[in-house]
């Protein structure tokens, strides 16, 4: 069946939005056998929820297929393009709905966490009187990006990555039941569709449309390796800058570098570059590593951590890289501290936490001779005049504060 004359185009992704729960692929923990959403869609109580996930899993499917099972109203809005304006001409809609049909509607807002508190605040009134299924989706921790008072009237659903098993399914379903592909009749190699799956990373979408645009330039061509050259050919993994998956990302380097993993930590650096992530960025967070968890157990990390760091900003890629990595399996290996974190961090709380006490006479300059007969440096005890340029006893503290001890050196490494 091919696609009528004048007919609007449909991308294959937006055909293959599942219909029915059983053809919805890789969410198995929330749709399968006795599982929640599964669940409300056979009793028919959609509740108001929260779906958390990456792009490409579902979340706006999921929302339209909780629509159509349940026979609600399905309204949506995008949180990048509306405001408050939009929101009452969405509970305007759904009032409507009510009164002349007796629907319930669903209120699906793509990236919620886009919206400011007075835009999330605006729906709370209607999520709480019924006036509308109130669903959310967001690439964003709700905790961080979602108010409270939001939160508490959602159920949070989080939607994992598709893995390559799950994404292969997808493909052969599109194979099997979309009409213009069964048309086409595509001529496909055995790899294809786990070269496909694999080059999506986790998002169906992306998936799908791959498939589509690799059917478009194969023709009457097999699909294979040239034409897969071309489609896939660059195009880098996905890697949400400054998003939920760009600081876990970071989160598993740091964690293998504290840990003493110079493979893991190499993995993580490849996945972030492979992802687009800006060289410089871990550069600077190398630093950190170099001071919080290595610290005076070896000094040296430091100084290498910095090198690395020039040498990117000098040299650019892939030179700058290779040193960031060097950097990396440095501090992974050498002995970790710290000490110097934690003392810092103990010495800032009794500042936060104690007046402004003046500092000692004792400790004070006395470069004139009113500050000498003001006592300002009275007293104070040279150190390098005393034993092993060591002044035991003299208290270097505010006297209201009783003496300090921060600093433990852990009895590793320098």
């Amino acid at each position: 069946m091919s696609e009528p004359v004048g007919a609007p185009y449909v991308p294959l992704a937006a055909r293959m939005r599942p219909r029915r729960p059983e053809d919805f692929f890789g969410q198995e923990h929330l749709l399968g056998a006795d599982k929640p959403i599964t669940s409300a869609i056979r009793s028919g109580t959609v509740h108001s929820m929260i779906l958390w996930g990456p792009p490409g899993v579902g979340k706006t499917s999921l929302a339209r297929l909780l629509a159509e099972t349940t026979g609600a109203h399905f309204q949506t809005l995008s949180a990048v393009l509306a405001g408050v304006k939009e929101i009452r001409a969405a509970i305007d809609e759904a009032r409507a709905q009510r009164a002349t049909s007796g629907r319930r509607s669903i209120l699906f807002v793509d990236e919620v966490h886009r919206f400011n508190k007075t835009q999330q605040d605006a729906f709370l009134p209607f999520v709480e009187d019924g006036t509308v299924i109130f669903i959310g989706a967001t690439t964003e921790n709700p905790s961080f990006e979602l108010n409270g008072a939001l939160l508490s009237r959602a159920r949070v659903y989080r939607l994992r990555p598709m893995d390559d098993a799950a994404i292969e399914r997808v493909l052969a379903h599109a194979l099997a039941s979309d009409e213009l592909l069964r048309a086409r009749a595509p001529r496909i190699e055995d790899a294809t569709l786990g070269r496909i799956a694999r080059a999506a990373d986790g998002d169906a979408r992306r998936a799908l449309n791959l498939f589509e645009i690799a059917v478009d330039l194969a023709g009457d061509e097999v699909i294979g390796d040239a034409v897969l050259r071309e489609v896939l050919g660059g195009d880098p993994r996905r890697f949400d800058k400054g998003g939920d998956i760009f600081y876990d990302q970071i989160s598993a380097l740091h964690k293998a570098v504290r840990g003493g993993s110079p493979d893991a930590a190499l993995y993580w650096l490849a996945r972030m570059l492979d992802g687009g992530c800006d060289p410089l960025y871990v550069a600077r967070r190398v630093v950190r590593m170099a001071t919080e968890d290595i610290g005076n157990a070896d000094p040296r990390g430091l100084s290498i951590a910095l090198a690395a760091w020039d040498t990117q900003e000098r040299l650019g890629s892939p030179e700058g890289e290779l040193a960031i990595a060097q950097a990396l399996a440095y501090l992974a290996c050498a002995p970790k501290s710290n000490a110097l974190y934690a003392a810092f961090g103990a010495a800032r709380a009794d500042v936060r936490e104690h007046p402004s006490y003046e500092v000692p006479l004792h400790l004070r300059n006395a470069p004139t001779r009113l500050m000498k007969d003001m006592d300002f440096g009275a007293d104070y005890r040279y150190a390098h005049d005393e034993p092993d340029a060591y002044a035991a006893g003299e208290n270097y503290f505010p006297p209201e504060l009783a003496e300090r001890s921060y600093y433990h050196p852990a009895p590793r490494g320098l």
